[in-house]
């Protein structure tokens, strides 16, 4: 008989099934013929584009600082509704066990060198795994592991059973669910496993990095490109050996380049050669580095290219790093420390949060316009006469204010012209001097008689 829809849903945590029973879950294929973890994880030492984008990301990530608040009585995150830390009413919590663990996760790594590396694993596979050391059910120390030597273990009707770590001599280690953290990006495939920007530019990269190569071996190999040597008929494989080891000898490395070659009679040689025009090397590696710089949605100003960036476009390249790719990343980290990390703590933890300063400067005019609107909020509803001040300041945003005991009026006026400009002091006229009146002509004929 088949079970009832309220049956399946009493019996299972997951109201429908994630993996088949009483099967082995096996990672599903790579995507790309060069796919798999390691290989993603070895393309940073390859491909320059690709160390630059993910040491800016990781390096501006584990410098921001964290911070412990003790909730609000109200009982809501201030971060849920915009509210940065500066300007709620959360009290910091400056000594607590989860503070220092996230701080120093054990004793060979710092906060800021444990987030810099979990988050590289993140950035090039799309998941980071924290491995945590328990005294009881306490965390004393948290590890960060390589995702490729991690395994979930998936449960027909729990979702997780666990995870398996396999250590580099092979033996295989299992984890229960309280024991990790596992963050990732979302995988449309597979809910247990994580995508990255990487998995999707592996033949771009594998295309710069054998360009490189080519490169490199072009001046290795005789700095010329190879050809064919024809000959009439079979030579044995003696003389054939006998006779590469003497080509190699005489044209191999770059000291050897352009020696005259001498064959044996019924051998003549065919060119391969290709110039590096028809090769186009220069137009894939910048398509290439456009790729990579896409796929992460990184700006280009921050990756140092000069030819048409100024002051204007590089603030707002600066800005768009930290909006569109720090700031996510530091909330879903956020989200990790409230949700999982911190209930580990129990009781000592209850009402406290983990948040971050907000890295992304802050625009001057944007942010006068916001204080005057503000200003602008408090006086209207004070002039209405139905709140207290403080209660004013409070919702619109305004730090306490000590009121005067009468409002004082400007001292300096603003210029009628131009609104916030003093006008000029206006100077007193000089006093003009008296003329003498003007003599008479007979007034002035006795003056002169006299």
């Amino acid at each position: 008989m088949a079970r009832t829809i309220l049956g399946s849903l009493l019996s299972n945590r997951t109201p429908v099934p994630y993996v088949p029973k009483n099967r082995r879950y096996t990672r599903i294929p790579p995507t790309t013929p060069t796919g798999g973890m390691e290989a993603q994880m070895r393309a940073i030492g390859q491909v320059g584009t690709l160390y630059a984008i993910v040491d800016r990301i990781i390096c501006s990530y584990s410098q921001v600082e964290w911070k412990l608040y003790k909730a609000p009585r109200d009982g809501r995150r201030r971060y849920d509704h915009g509210t940065s830390s500066a300007q709620d009413d959360r009290v910091e919590v400056t000594r607590h066990p989860a503070l220092n663990l996230w701080r120093r996760p054990n004793e060979f790594f710092s906060g800021y060198a444990f987030r810099e590396s979990s988050q590289q694993h993140e950035e090039l596979v799309g998941e980071q795994y924290w491995v945590l050391v328990q005294q009881g059910s306490l965390p004393v120390e948290m590890w960060f592991v390589r995702p490729d030597r991690m395994r979930p273990v998936p449960h027909p009707t729990k979702f997780l059973a666990g995870y398996v770590y396999t250590s580099p001599d092979g033996e295989e280690i299992p984890l229960r669910t309280d024991q990790v953290i596992f963050l990732r990006r979302p995988h449309p495939f597979d809910p247990y496993r994580g995508m990255g920007a990487v998995q999707s530019i592996m033949g771009e990269l594998d295309a710069s990095y054998l360009s490189a190569e080519w490169n490199r071996n072009f001046f290795l190999n005789s700095a010329t490109p190879g050809g064919i040597i024809e000959a009439e008929q079979n030579i044995s494989d003696e003389d054939f050996d006998q006779f590469q080891a003497r080509w190699a000898e005489t044209h191999r490395g770059v000291s050897n380049a352009h020696r005259v070659a001498i064959l044996e009679a019924g051998m003549k040689w065919v060119d391969r050669r290709y110039t590096m025009d028809e090769m186009q090397f220069v137009e894939m590696k910048s398509a290439s580095r456009e790729t990579i710089r896409e796929a992460f949605g990184f700006p280009k100003a921050m990756l140092g290219a000069t030819d048409d960036v100024n002051k204007a476009n590089a603030y707002a390249g600066e800005v768009m790093l930290a909006r569109w790719l720090i700031k996510p990343r530091l909330m879903r980290v956020r989200e990790v420390l409230n949700t999982q990390f911190l209930p580990m703590f129990g009781a000592s933890a209850a009402g406290l949060e983990f948040d971050f300063v907000n890295p992304v400067p802050e625009d001057d005019e944007i942010a006068a316009q916001v204080l005057l609107n503000k200003a602008q909020a408090v006086n209207f509803l004070a002039a209405t006469g139905l709140w207290e001040s403080a209660d004013i300041l409070s919702a619109c945003g305004m730090p306490d204010m000590k009121e005067l005991p009468e409002p004082r009026a400007p001292q300096i006026p603003a210029s009628p012209n131009r609104p916030g400009i003093p006008p000029a002091r206006e100077e007193p006229e000089p006093a003009k001097k008296k003329s003498a009146p003007e003599e008479s002509p007979d007034d002035w004929l006795r003056r002169m008689l006299l």
